[in-house]
């Protein structure tokens, strides 16, 4: 679970890294929205974390809540992207 975690977080920073440098908005909206989908099995893997480390559920939780809080940002930005590029 740690290993999938973790290629799940990093794989949210490296796909920002990208979005930064898109070659078109299309290839923006792509590589955010593959950060949403990450910072979701960031939370999904912190869920199993706690369902099978129960000690580790305060950490957890907060770190969980961050990544939910990273998903919500990358909402909005493909959702206010894809306004933008319509208008």
């Amino acid at each position: 679970m740690i290993n999938q975690l973790v290629r799940a977080a990093t794989s949210v920073g490296s796909n920002y890294c990208e979005a930064d440098c898109a070659e078109s908005k299309k290839d923006f909206i792509h590589k955010i929205s593959i950060c949403k989908k990450e910072a979701k099995e960031v939370q999904h893997w912190f869920k199993m974390i706690v369902t099978a480390i129960p000690e580790s559920r305060d950490k957890a939780q907060r770190l969980k809540a961050e990544a939910r809080e990273l998903m919500l940002i990358f909402i909005v930005i493909v959702s206010s992207t894809k306004t933008k590029k319509d208008n």
